[in-house]
């Protein structure tokens, strides 16, 4: 039972069913037919489907939220659904933007939005709607942290009286924001109560869980090599999606082996978008980006964007920011296998690099299963683990930590590691400083310019 106005933190491991749990309070999990049914959700004493003009979601990807094609557009769709008057929308949409901090043009493309301000943008059309329910799916994930301060103080204020129930795992954020915290564990709830309750009861148990708690202990930080050799250079690179339109320029940066870079910055700074490029997936709008004699192996340019696919699987492999995104077969394994297969590789050989990346992202249970239908974090954990198996010279990561538990998250940071220990660069994009120190990271960090704004 959640009373009314209370803000409740739902905790638990990657894939103990939060977002499910909040999909049904929703009412989109649909009847029986669709799956397995037990029990009952009601939202002010009716079945969710028939309440959810009182119910507002945020998903855990914010690709799937976005309806139409312009940010002015997407956040006023909700509020002409529920036959908001025309008079009163425009207001409501702009004073929604400016709550979460989205400070784009109302006629900009939603489809142009990096993914922290699509976050930023499916929260937006949430609180449009001034929902007595708001659930929220890992609202801050993909934010930088003045983002996360933006959108933490953007519900302090307009939560008043509303139900909050806020999934996340770094909880540190909402610790004083909620009044109640849940754990799901394999077998249901496993600590439900006050926060400061539930951490001094269950703060070891939950540790060793894999739930994230206030203080958790982190790997101690690499040793950062500085001397290895040079896989990637850029100089007065500019990088965009479109030609005509740089969302950063003048960057000059190495990639080398055996080290790491994290690219850091504000949402809307470029960040995926440099990632991409040095990844050889986009094109450089200016400067220079030259790949070593080392990492070509023979190719006879220089120019990552103009190699084949298959030149880029043991050259640069790229974990993208959605992991949909790089899902082509049915089942886990067979993602996995995907691209040792076209390296050649069968039975033995093949299984001897499947199987220890399916037990150290405990991701074995799950081998046959559609990865579709995996949660957010042990998506996260397959798509790293596609990139792994075909040990590139350089891994490139967009936000590699996205969703993960305590556990899964040191696991993650450990296997990199190992790839540095192998002479393999890692570039990785994130807003979590824990990554940045855990891989010994050197750090290039983004500002946004007019172009990005």
């Amino acid at each position: 039972m959640i009373e009314p106005g209370e803000r409740v933190l739902l905790l638990g491991a990657s894939g103990s069913g939060k977002s499910t749990l909040l999909h049904g309070i929703a009412g989109l999990l649909g009847g029986s037919d669709e799956g397995e049914e037990q029990g009952s959700v009601s939202v002010d004493g009716r079945h969710p489907a028939d309440a959810r003009e009182r119910i507002g979601l945020v998903l855990q990807d914010p690709d799937t939220q976005a309806v139409l094609a312009r940010v002015g557009d997407d956040v006023a769709f909700g509020l002409e659904n529920l036959g908001t008057p025309p008079a009163e929308i425009g207001p409501r949409v702009t004073a929604a933007l400016a709550a979460v901090g989205l400070d784009v043009p109302l006629d900009r493309s939603t489809s142009a939005l990096s993914g922290g301000q699509k976050q930023r943008l499916a929260l937006a059309g949430v609180l449009a709607m001034e929902p007595g329910l708001l659930l929220l799916d890992e609202p801050t994930a993909n934010l930088d942290p003045d983002g996360v301060a933006e959108v933490r103080d953007a519900l302090e204020r307009i939560a008043g009286e509303r139900t909050v129930v806020v999934v996340e795992h770094r909880v540190a954020t909402w610790w004083d924001f909620v009044d109640r915290v849940v754990v799901l564990g394999a077998d249901g709830v496993i600590a439900d109560g006050r926060p400061a309750d539930v951490l001094a009861r269950h703060g070891a148990r939950l540790d060793a869980a894999g739930v994230w708690v206030p203080g958790a202990q982190l790997p101690a930080p690499l040793l950062r090599s500085e001397d290895g050799a040079v896989l990637l250079s850029a100089s007065d690179l500019a990088v965009g999606r479109e030609r005509a339109h740089p969302v950063a320029r003048g960057i000059a940066l190495d990639v080398r082996r055996g080290a790491a870079l994290a690219i850091t910055g504000p949402n809307g700074a470029g960040k995926s978008t440099l990632a991409l490029t040095l990844a050889g997936l986009l094109a450089p709008r200016g400067g220079q980006l030259e790949a070593s004699a080392a990492l070509r192996q023979g190719l006879a340019s220089a120019e990552p964007v103009r190699w084949r696919s298959r030149d880029l699987l043991t050259r640069i492999g790229t974990v993208f920011q959605s992991p949909e995104h790089q899902f082509l077969t049915g089942s886990v394994q067979a993602e996995l296998e995907l691209g040792p297969r076209a390296l050649g590789l069968r039975g033995a050989a093949l299984a001897a690099v499947v199987d220890p990346l399916l037990e150290r992202l405990r991701l074995g249970r799950l081998a046959k299963a559609n990865p579709h239908t995996l949660s957010g974090g042990e998506k996260r954990r397959l798509s790293v683990a596609t990139v792994l198996a075909t040990s590139p010279s350089v891994i490139v990561l967009d936000e590699p930590t996205f969703g993960q538990d305590a556990r899964t998250w040191r696991e993650l940071i450990a296997l990199l590691g190992e790839q540095l220990d192998a002479g393999r660069a890692i570039l990785a994009v994130t807003h979590d400083p824990a990554v940045v120190e855990g891989l010994g990271a050197a750090e290039h960090r983004l500002g946004r310019t007019r172009e990005a704004a």
